[in-house]
């Protein structure tokens, strides 16, 4: 039987590094690897030295992780605010959690980095995804960690 949750129904959370159980940030590292190394089959080093100068947005279900994403602040990897590792656990997915958190990323950059621009390094085959919330493609395409990816500026 298909969910039928929304993202009212799932626990979320904004967290600081140091704000992370050790738990927690099991969890995390252990949920970015079956996604993005094991269902994708992209092997890279996921821990990439960001992730203590980052926010970390969490959604629980079930005391579950089921989407995350990370915001980093302007001046750790580029000039701008990055959004980065979106994403949803596949039982989640095609419930709207995906917008839901870039909605979220979109507003708590703006909040407290108010005057940046927002980027992020999107795989190619979701730049309509991130079009939807007014990103739009700066660059050519590139390879990255065996998938193409393009970089995306918001513009608003």
């Amino acid at each position: 039987m298909p969910l039928r949750v929304t993202a009212e129904d799932i626990s979320w959370i904004w967290k600081s590094y140091s704000e992370l159980r050790k738990d927690e940030l099991y969890e995390i590292l252990k949920f970015r690897q079956e996604i993005f190394s094991v269902e994708q089959q992209s092997w890279y080093l996921d821990v990439d030295g960001l992730d203590k100068e980052a926010l970390h947005f969490l959604g629980t279900s079930n005391n579950d992780l089921v989407a995350y994403e990370r915001l980093v602040a302007p001046g750790v990897k580029n000039l701008h605010a990055s959004l980065g590792r979106i994403l949803v656990h596949e039982k989640y997915r095609g419930l709207g959690l995906g917008h839901y958190l870039v909605e979220e990323g979109m507003k708590k950059s703006k909040n407290i980095f108010p005057s940046m621009l927002i980027t992020l390094s999107a795989q190619e085959h979701l730049e309509a995804f991130y079009n939807e919330h007014g990103f739009t493609k700066c660059g050519d395409p590139y390879i990255e960690d065996g998938i193409p990816h393009i970089e995306m500026i918001s513009n608003e």
